[in-house]
């Protein structure tokens, strides 16, 4: 090295710091990169983004061959610095510990924290064209990588240390998933990531969440005279109405209208005869999760289920379209029959029915009501009180002021639910 000038030792400086700035910043570019988004790319055909991806495929082999080349250069530039060293300034102990110190200041700047802060903020960028360079590395210093990799896996087995498959590495649990749907927020249109978020949700919701209660059920009681039927069928809101006879604990079956009013009309078939045209029900444990629930529907091929509870009484009834709708939102106008309507005061309060689904509330007017015990408001009053309030009671659930309006027999019918309370400023009164 006697016979090099000092200034081509500089250039073969610079040229190590350079390239140790590479290897930092391709390690980082690869480490950062979206893996989903990479994929995406190298399924379209992407040259780059299929190099980087089968590098990512062996992520030991990729970090051998950074580690490899980043050693080297790094060696080799310390080398080179101890002989600039000793030439500008003597062959002392002292210059060749500023030389190391400089050197560690030139690779802490400029070959590993500026490199690895630009490869971390744009890794498309870095990592594509630097799959071009590392591919033909790799499969040149496939000998040394495996030699070297030999005693990496045998230490890593002395240390009974299991690594991973990339598979199994990259696993996203639910809630995984809908926290990368929020942090991606910016990359997903907003409807989009309500909808991605209602299907995670899908598997938290039950059927006694979003079902038709008993009591608000369009039914046809079969047992009655063909005239009433055929009244009751033609103000019939859904084109499926539930089918009994006497009673709603004596479900016969789901009748189609059209069908079934054109019978009646034209005369052909008696009342008896009419169950013969009605569908089997489909029955529902109460409790199922309305993704299962979704998947049950598609594979029984039905569009409505009667939800039971453990002794097989009817609880409610759940439509195709109440899943879609916790998906995609409403989209249709609910039947007269149904409740869960509200009216909004000057003051921001809401009359609401008893009736009302929290879920539905909560979604609907911004609240935050619990929603792990009963289902319906008045569900939630009860439990309360223990006991059938009077109208004019007021109380407080999960700090909203509720005043009991009206109350029929065993049921709150109406209450209305106020904002928050600022420690103590509502004049209503609280128990």
């Amino acid at each position: 090295m006697d016979n090099i000038s000092l200034t081509t030792l500089l250039l073969f400086l610079v040229v190590f710091i350079i390239l140790s700035a590479f290897f930092s910043i391709s390690e980082t570019s690869m480490m950062a990169i979206n893996r989903y988004r990479l994929k995406h790319l190298a399924q379209t055909g992407h040259r780059g983004a299929k190099l980087t991806n089968q590098l990512l495929q062996k992520v030991d082999r990729l970090l051998s061959v950074v580690l490899l080349g980043s050693s080297l250069v790094n060696a080799a530039a310390a080398s080179l610095v101890t002989v600039i060293a000793i030439r500008l300034f003597g062959n002392h102990e002292w210059v060749i510990t500023l030389g190391a110190l400089v050197l560690t200041f030139l690779l802490l700047v400029f070959s590993e924290i500026t490199p690895k802060i630009i490869g971390a903020s744009y890794p498309e960028k870095i990592a594509f064209p630097a799959s071009f360079v590392l591919s033909p590395l790799l499969q040149a210093a496939k000998p040394v990588i495996w030699f070297v990799n030999l005693f990496v896996h045998s230490l890593l087995w002395l240390l009974r240390i299991k690594t991973l498959g990339t598979g199994a590495a990259h696993k996203l649990s639910m809630e995984e998933l809908r926290m990368l749907v929020l942090e991606e927020s910016h990359f997903i249109p907003k409807g989009h990531q309500s909808i991605l978020l209602n299907i995670l949700d899908l598997e938290a919701i039950t059927v006694d969440d979003v079902m038709i209660p008993r009591t608000q059920i369009e039914a046809i009681d079969i047992a009655s005279p063909p005239e009433v039927m055929r009244e009751q069928l033609s103000t019939a809101y859904h084109a499926r109405v539930l089918a009994y006879r006497e009673n709603l604990d004596n479900v016969v079956g789901i009748l189609e209208v059209r069908k079934a009013l054109a019978s009646l009309e034209a005369e052909r078939i008696s009342t008896e005869d009419l169950a013969q045209i009605l569908r089997e029900p489909y029955f529902i444990p109460e409790g199922t999760p309305l993704f299962s629930q979704l998947q049950h529907f598609k594979e029984n091929r039905r569009r409505i289920g009667l939800v039971v509870d453990e002794y097989g009484e009817l609880k409610g009834l759940v439509a195709l379209e109440d899943i879609i709708e916790e998906i995609v939102g409403e989209f249709n106008a609910h039947s007269p029959m149904q409740t869960g309507m509200y009216q909004k005061f000057e003051d921001d309060s809401y009359l609401v029915e008893g009736s009302s689904l929290l879920r539905e509330l909560n979604r609907k007017l911004g609240l935050s009501l619990p929603l792990h015990g009963p289902k319906t408001l008045n569900g939630l009053i009860l439990e309360h009180f223990e006991d059938i309030p009077e109208s004019g009671t007021s109380l407080k659930i999960a700090g909203y002021p509720v005043e009991i309006v009206q109350t029929q027999g065993r049921f709150v019918k109406m209450a209305r639910i106020f904002p928050k309370l600022n420690t103590g400023k509502h004049g209503h009164p609280i128990q």
